[in-house]
C-alpha cells in the first residue's frame, strides 16, 4: 500500500497532458538548422596548358601601360570615404529613379558626379604637362572615361563634357556606354579624348587599387567595394560612438611630375566631403 501511495503522488492528474507545439514554428523548432553549404570548387579552366595568339587589344593596352609607366612619376594616394547617407538615398530612390531614367541607381554616378565637381575645383588633376614644349594645358571641360571590363579587354569610353550633366544623366551616360562597349558597338570617336578616368575595382570585390594612368592624362580615380563595418563616429550627444557605417576607399594614381601630393590630398578630400555631406536630395527627387 505504501509503495502504490508513492507512486500515486507522482503520476501525473488524470486528464492534464503536457501542450504539444503546432503550426509552421513548430516544425522549424523541431528541425535542424540546415548546413551552410561550401563555397564551389572553381572549375579549371580549358586554357590551362595552351599557347594562344595575343590578341590585338590586349597587345595594344600592354604597350600603352608600359609607356605610361615609362613616361609618367606615377605615385597613388588613398582615402576613405563614408557613404552610409548616399546608400540610405540609394535605398529611398532607387525605384523612383528607375522609373524616370530608365536604369538602376548604382554608386558609381555618385562617384563620378564628386570627382567631375572635384575636378572643376582643382583643374591641375584634370590637365596635362609637355615638358618638351614646356607647358601646362587645363582642359576646358572634363572628359570622363569609364573603365568598361570586356570580353575583348579592358576599355574606355568616354562621356565627353561630362561637366554639363545632372547625377541622372551621368548615371544613363555610365549605362548607355558600357552596355554599346561590351557588345561591340561603340564607335571609335567614344573612346577617345579623355581628360580623367574612372575605373570601379570594387565592382569585382576589390577593397582597392593602384591604377596606372593612362598618357596623356594625369591622374584616375578607382573606386573600391562599398563594406559595412564599424567605425568610429562623433555623435553629437554621446560623443565618439562605434557604429557601422557603409565605407570605400578611393586611390588616386597621379603623374608626380606635374600634381603634388598636396594637390591630390586636396582633389581628394573634396569628394570625400561632397560624398559624406549626401546632399543629393535635389537630384533624386527626395524630400
Amino acid at each position: 500500500m505504501a509503495e502504490s501511495a508513492s507512486r500515486t503522488c507522482w503520476r501525473r492528474p488524470s486528464g492534464r497532458r503536457r501542450p504539444r507545439r503546432s503550426g509552421p514554428g513548430a516544425a522549424a523548432a523541431a528541425a535542424p538548422a540546415a548546413p551552410a553549404q561550401p563555397a564551389g570548387k572553381p572549375q579549371p579552366s580549358p586554357k590551362r596548358g595552351k599557347t594562344e595568339k595575343l590578341p590585338r587589344i590586349r597587345a595594344l593596352i600592354a604597350k600603352r601601360m608600359q609607356q605610361s609607366l615609362h613616361e609618367m612619376a606615377q605615385l597613388t594616394t588613398v582615402i576613405e570615404v563614408d557613404v552610409t547617407r548616399v546608400a540610405k538615398l540609394r535605398a529611398q530612390a532607387k525605384d523612383s529613379f528607375v522609373q524616370r531614367h530608365g536604369v538602376k541607381l548604382s554608386f558609381l554616378p555618385f562617384f563620378a558626379l564628386a570627382a567631375i565637381e572635384a575636378l572643376q575645383a582643382y583643374p591641375i588633376v584634370n590637365a596635362s604637362m609637355d615638358l618638351e614644349a614646356g607647358t601646362i594645358t587645363y582642359p576646358d571641360s572634363e572628359h570622363l572615361g569609364i573603365a568598361v571590363d570586356t570580353e575583348r579587354g579592358l576599355m574606355v569610353p568616354v562621356i565627353h563634357n561630362a561637366g554639363d550633366l545632372n547625377l541622372g544623366g551621368i548615371a544613363k551616360r555610365i549605362a548607355d556606354l558600357a552596355e554599346r562597349t561590351r557588345t561591340n558597338k561603340i564607335s571609335p570617336d567614344e573612346l577617345a579624348g579623355a581628360t580623367f578616368t574612372l575605373t570601379n575595382t570594387g565592382s569585382r570585390g576589390a577593397l582597392f587599387d593602384t591604377p596606372i594612368v593612362p598618357s596623356p592624362q594625369s591622374a584616375m580615380l578607382g573606386t573600391g567595394a562599398v563594406v559595412k563595418r564599424p567605425v568610429v563616429v562623433n555623435d553629437p550627444e554621446l560623443g565618439e560612438v562605434v557604429a557601422v557605417r557603409q565605407m570605400v576607399y578611393l586611390a588616386l594614381s597621379y603623374d608626380h611630375r606635374l600634381i603634388d601630393g598636396a594637390d591630390a590630398a586636396r582633389f581628394l578630400v573634396a569628394i570625400k566631403e561632397r560624398l559624406e555631406a549626401g546632399n543629393f536630395e535635389a537630384e533624386l527627387g527626395v524630400a
